[in-house]
């Protein structure tokens, strides 16, 4: 079996890449029948001649492959015929930006395995990038926190070398007596957490955050419990909140009153409140100017993130008074980053993770006959979509 590291054409390319060339020459002598390929890249964070040097093939034509790992969707024009591909296709939810790749996908009997559906029995995600977008995303939200308010000036993330420059210069730029809130507690406010642990930001109860002062930076974690309240229940009932979940109030305005930043990672669907509203930051009492909205919910959970934003131009800016996105960094308007792809700006770190979660609980999997981890990720197979994925039955229908 011949795997092939395919190259990333989405505009603007990815840099990321599903195994470093270490993984490879691992996964070569641990699965002795298997080989794989690299298609040259000119915008890969391992450049062609870091494959080389260890010794694995990079072609500029790798279709003789049968299964191509990716990141970012493939361009129809250059979907190959046949094969079997795992990348991250952004379909499942019925994007309607990507109903003409999944109808291509079916077209061109293509195997798609999606990245995103890969999951435990507990419904767990097997792999991602999260962390890192918690990891990043919190650093951004600390950079415009800096700029706004003229009080240090951090190195944008995807200058620096890696993950340890990214905390020195934190470290030695110094924070002040700052109030964090972070919202979720999946990766990727897992990751946030873990890089204001590393930054030497101290960690505080929610009653703790609301009651205290200090003349140190603190942050604290806000759950589902914390962030939403049912009119009836006088106790938390976690099985009532994912069934009946629009039934729920937030009662997040009760952490902005003392908040600096707010740095969002939580999961967000139609169903649940917003944070706030875009009414609410007329409020005397909503004290916070910068958002690190790194769940990046468009129209979602924090309702001023009208778009998502770049890691080349990050922030967007909403001016409160008329209710419309307005210029960044403005006295009267509030800040938020909502980069897209922050996993991008450390894209070796990154990478090495993705690839390390790969290689131990996936590729073992694509060795054997019958997986049912594979089989629940598959999206499509021999032309048509799978049981579990029907649902998107119109969504390939349709045409623009």
């Amino acid at each position: 079996m011949i795997f092939a590291l395919i190259r990333e054409r989405k505009n603007p390319p990815d840099n990321r890449v599903a195994l470093s060339p270490v993984q490879c020459v691992t996964l070569k002598k641990r699965f002795p029948q298997v080989d794989i390929w690299v298609e040259s890249s000119p915008d890969r964070c391992f450049s062609d001649d870091d494959y080389r040097e260890v010794g694995i093939e990079v072609r500029d034509d790798v279709s003789g492959a049968d299964i191509l790992l990716g990141i970012k969707e493939v361009p129809i024009e250059f979907l190959i015929p046949n094969k079997t591909y795992l990348i991250f296709s952004h379909t499942i939810k019925k994007q309607p930006y990507n109903r003409c790749l999944l109808q291509s996908i079916l077209e061109k009997n293509i195997r798609l395995i999606d990245y995103e559906v890969l999951k435990w029995e507990s419904g767990q995600r097997v792999l991602g990038f999260g962390r890192w977008a918690g990891i990043i995303g919190a650093y951004n939200g600390l950079k415009v926190y800096g700029e706004r308010n003229s009080l240090y000036s951090l190195k944008p993330a995807h200058l620096c070398l890696d993950y340890a420059e990214v905390i020195s210069e934190v470290i030695v730029n110094g924070l002040p007596n700052i109030k964090m809130v972070v919202t979720g507690g999946g990766r990727v406010a897992k990751g946030a957490v873990e890089f204001l642990k590393q930054v030497r930001v101290r960690e505080v109860t929610p009653q703790q955050y609301l009651n205290v002062s200090y003349d140190v930076p603190v942050f604290t974690q806000l759950n589902s419990p914390d962030l939403y309240v049912h009119p009836d229940k006088s106790e938390w009932d976690t099985h009532h909140f994912y069934e009946h979940g629009n039934e729920y109030m937030s009662q997040f305005l009760n952490y902005v009153r003392v908040s600096d930043l707010i740095i969002n990672g939580i999961f967000w669907n139609e169903s649940l409140p917003r944070l706030f509203a875009i009414e609410d930051l007329k409020r005397d009492d909503f004290k916070p100017k910068v958002i690190a909205d790194i769940s990046c919910d468009v129209n979602g959970s924090v309702p001023i993130t009208v778009r998502a934003t770049s890691i080349s131009d990050p922030v967007l800016g909403w001016d409160i008074f008329n209710g419309c996105e307005g210029v960044p960094f403005s006295p009267g308007g509030i800040d938020v980053m909502a980069v897209g792809n922050l996993p991008n700006e450390l894209p070796r770190d990154a990478s090495h993770d993705f690839g390390a979660m790969l290689f131990q609980h996936v590729i073992p999997e694509l060795l054997e006959c019958n997986s049912h981890l594979i089989e629940k990720a598959t999206i499509a197979e021999s032309g048509q979509l799978t049981t579990d994925f029907l649902y998107l039955s119109d969504y390939v229908l349709e045409r623009d």
